[in-house]
Parts: C-alpha cells; sequence; structure tokens
C-alpha cells in the first residue's frame, strides 16, 4: 500500500502532463501520431487520425471534443492553420489547452495555452511537430523533433516511437509515464491500421514498442481482410508471423 501511495503521489505532482508528436511521411504519404502521459488511457483523449484528412493532438487539460472538431475541419478542405484557428474559436477555455494539427501537404499548426504547465512548448521541422507540457525541462521537446528526423528511412511507426523515446531520454516529464499510444493513417486505407495504446503501465512507451514489434508483421494482413474478405489471409495464418 505505501508503495502504491507515493507512486499515486508522484503522479499528481504536476497537473496535466503529456509529450507528443504528429508528423507526415512524404516518401510513404503516412501520417499519424505517438504521445505519452503520466495520467491513464491517453490515446483515446489525446491523438486523433483521420484517413484522407491528416493528424490533432489535443492535450494539457484534454478536451477530446477539440480533436472531432478538428478532424472534420481538416476533411472539410481547412489547412492546419485554417482547422487550428477553428478550434481555438471554438472554446472559452483556450488558456488551458495544448493543440497540434497536421495536414497531408505537411501544413503544420501549434498553440500553447497561458494556463498549460510549465514546462511547456512546441518545435516544428518539416512535416513534424512536437509539442509538451508539465515536461521536466525545455529540452524535451527538441529531443522528439531530433529522434524523429534521425532515421528518415525508416516506417513512419518508427519514427513517432524513436521520438518518444528521444523525448524520455532527454527527461520526458516532470512526473512518472503511466500511458502512452500510437495512432497512422496511410494512403487508400479508410481507417487509421496502426492503432496501439498501453493504458497503465510503469513504462508505457516500452510497452509500446513491443506491441508494436507484435502488430508490424500483422498489418497489412487485417487491412486485407477488411477490404478484400474473400481472399484474405486466415486470422491464424496472420498470427503465426508473429515470433514472440
Amino acid at each position: 500500500m505505501a508503495i502504491a501511495a507515493d507512486r499515486e503521489a508522484k503522479i499528481w505532482k504536476v497537473d496535466e502532463m503529456t509529450f507528443s508528436i504528429a508528423g507526415f511521411c512524404r516518401r510513404t504519404r503516412e501520417f499519424g501520431c505517438a504521445v505519452a502521459t503520466s495520467s491513464m488511457a491517453v490515446g483515446g483523449r489525446v491523438a486523433f487520425v483521420a484517413p484522407g484528412a491528416g493528424v490533432v493532438l489535443s492535450q494539457a487539460r484534454s478536451d477530446p471534443r477539440l480533436g472531432i472538431l478538428g478532424l472534420k475541419r481538416l476533411e472539410t478542405g481547412g489547412s492546419a492553420r485554417e482547422t487550428l484557428a477553428d478550434m481555438i474559436a471554438s472554446t472559452p477555455q483556450s488558456a488551458w489547452r495544448q493543440l497540434g494539427v497536421v495536414d497531408l501537404e505537411g501544413g503544420i499548426a501549434e498553440f500553447t495555452g497561458a494556463q498549460c504547465a510549465s514546462a511547456k512548448g512546441a518545435s516544428v521541422g518539416r512535416g513534424v511537430l512536437a509539442i509538451g507540457n508539465g515536461l521536466a525541462n525545455d529540452a524535451v521537446v527538441g529531443a522528439m523533433l531530433k529522434g524523429f528526423e534521425a532515421a528518415p528511412d525508416k516506417p513512419l511507426t518508427d519514427r513517432l516511437l524513436i521520438a518518444l523515446e528521444y523525448g524520455l531520454d532527454a527527461g520526458g516529464e516532470a512526473d512518472p509515464l503511466r500511458s502512452a499510444a500510437i495512432k497512422v493513417g496511410r494512403p487508400n486505407v479508410p481507417f487509421p491500421p496502426i492503432d496501439l495504446r498501453v493504458d497503465d503501465s510503469e513504462m508505457p512507451i516500452t510497452d509500446l514498442r513491443r506491441l508494436w514489434t507484435l502488430w508490424a508483421p500483422m498489418v497489412d494482413g487485417y487491412v486485407e481482410r477488411c477490404l478484400d474478405p474473400a481472399s484474405a489471409p486466415l486470422a491464424a495464418e496472420i498470427e503465426r508471423r508473429v515470433t514472440r
């Protein structure tokens, strides 16, 4: 009980801490995001990806309604900047929000409200955005960007995970991490085929990496079962591709 109480105290030392990365790969046309935080179930609250539209992050005192609104705006042709402006205008509590948008042209927009916990900020590269709040130091967002850009030939999912790992190595959040998630969309696939979540863990980024290692050889098979069920492989055949 003492250990659990100590862990709880550490988790809530700082209010609403999150670091995340969103990116677009011009080589493969994939797009997606990865996120980690010291609270539970971050994947259901922060990360939003829509086929043919782009990526939206809604974090700090996260409001999933803003993520949904952002995707709808992107789907109707809004740019990243236009989408962000609509998200901010839709809420009188924008000072508590940290928001990010990446569109399918590689356009980027971000916003960090004045009430978000420090250290906080954003770092922008070509087709990539790193944001965070309640961080251990000001170097974390830059480290995430460096990690993403360190492996340009790797699949986007790996680059997003590397970015989280770089961010963690740079200090991560002020409190211990508890959950992490990754979501990636692909061209001509009508849903994000990569949507993995670790909801409660002592090492969520490590566990997320393990889940991706398992899921990577299965993705194409399960996409085929959705798009062409008559000729798709059996689930048992897909699962045998994994070495556990």
